[in-house]
């Protein structure tokens, strides 16, 4: 008799293999994709001449880094861009998505977010609600804001009506955040860029791409996006980058964001890599095939969960744009018990029970359950939520597949046992 290592009750068993059975072709659909890019990364390296010598580590300016220019050729091949500008300095998406917005807005200029409001993190970057020290407000930097419909989707006739010649930059977040709106596909994207350069074509499109890199066989750079950002603990690190960032875009702009790192004239010549490349490049090459096992994961919980009478979104049916599931739970107690049986599934601090706490950047108390190799790396397993209505949760990530179903099964046994 084959050994069980986990006590799951029937239901939960008799539910999972139906949401199996339910979702095996998307899930088949998802390895499609995965191999697709894996394919593209492949070429990318090729391309890039990547050798063990671009993982050696370099020290003080980093003049001549052969490996921090060949990761940063690597990425601009795979996310279809002009240039890249890839580096562990960067402490997280929020950060990198700073170095971005201030490397290309200058004051007097408006920004407009045509995705209603901006991730917790970033309004305080941009002077959102109140006074923030260095945001872009305080450096006479516009911010205008177009809600989203009321089905979650972007307003393009207000967009129309919003959007002047002068505009200097239209703003896409393409992950929902912590909102239960759709998030964004490339083919939404690509209608959002051509109407934004219609509508003012000196302006430039910039993308929040968190959550999104390697869910679609096609790319935002090849739906005319200007500029993106993304974190390195997400997606494209694979779950072996320990830290780091990257933006990617026309040259002209990661340039103006080069010099926004470091500092004007020496822009991407400097910046030692301390012996983090090898990570990093073993990071994305992994990333195509992790990010399709946290994508299945999310069809599987979908599937699951629905059919334990929960509403989520998106459905195990739906087309994705990220790697986010959510979970409406409909109260304090199940979600928090959800956050702490994803805990108990992890590889890291199973033994840890995670509670609510008020968390920096965030107006309302927040949960989070992360036991990950690297802190706070979202592309591993995690759930997280702030507690408040409609107390829902937003599952993201797995390494493999085989764990991250289990943590939804081991989630569900919780909440239906108590």
């Amino acid at each position: 008799m084959e050994k069980t290592f986990y006590e799951i009750d029937e239901k939960i068993l008799k539910a999972a293999d139906q949401a199996m059975e339910l979702c095996r072709p998307y899930l088949e659909r998802a390895d499609e994709i995965a191999e697709y890019n894996q394919h593209k990364m492949l070429k990318a390296f090729q391309k890039a001449r990547v050798s063990e010598s671009c993982f050696t580590a370099s020290t003080g300016y980093g003049y001549g880094d052969r490996g921090r220019d060949a990761l940063d050729e690597v990425f601009s091949y795979v996310l279809d861009t002009e240039d890249a500008l890839v580096r562990h300095h960067f402490a997280s998406g929020t950060h990198t998505l700073t170095v971005a917005l201030f490397g290309v807005l200058r004051p007097g200029d408006t920004m407009i977010s045509v995705t209603g409001l901006p991730y917790d993190t970033l309004q305080g970057v941009i002077g959102i609600g109140g006074e923030s020290s260095g945001s872009l407000k305080e450096f006479g930097i516009h911010y205008e804001q177009i809600d989203l419909m009321d089905d979650g989707r972007v307003d393009l006739e207000a967009m129309k009506e919003r959007i002047k010649p002068e505009t200097k930059m239209v703003y896409i977040q393409r992950s929902r955040g912590y909102s239960l709106r759709p998030t964004l596909t490339n083919t939404e994207i690509k209608e959002i860029t051509d109407l934004a350069h219609d509508l003012a074509p000196g302006c430039l499109v910039m993308l929040d791409n968190c959550y999104g890199e390697f869910v679609e066989k096609t790319t935002p750079g090849e739906m005319g996006v200007d500029l993106m950002a993304g974190s390195l603990i997400k997606n494209p690190g694979g779950g072996i980058a320990p830290t780091g960032g990257y933006i990617a875009g026309r040259h002209d702009l990661v340039e103006a964001c080069s010099y926004r790192l470091t500092t004007p004239g020496t822009g991407k010549e400097i910046g030692c890599t301390l012996g983090n490349n090898r990570e990093l490049f073993m990071g994305a090459f992994s990333a195509p095939h992790v990010t399709g096992e946290a994508v299945k994961t999310a069809i599987f919980t979908a599937a699951l969960y629905e059919l334990l009478g929960f509403e989520v979104t998106p459905r195990y049916n739906e087309i994705r744009g990220d790697i986010i599931q959510a979970i409406l739970l409909g109260n304090e107690r199940r979600l928090v018990q959800f956050c702490q049986g994803v805990q108990k599934a992890s590889p890291i601090d199973s033994f840890v029970t995670p509670e609510p706490w008020d968390m920096p950047g965030y107006d309302s108390k927040v949960i989070m359950a992360a036991g990950a190799f690297t802190l706070g790396s979202s592309i591993e397993l995690s759930a997280d939520a702030p507690i408040r209505e409609p107390y829902a949760v937003w599952m993201q990530g797995s390494l493999n597949f085989h764990t991250g179903r289990l943590a939804a099964m081991l989630a569900a046994s919780d909440i239906i046992t108590e």
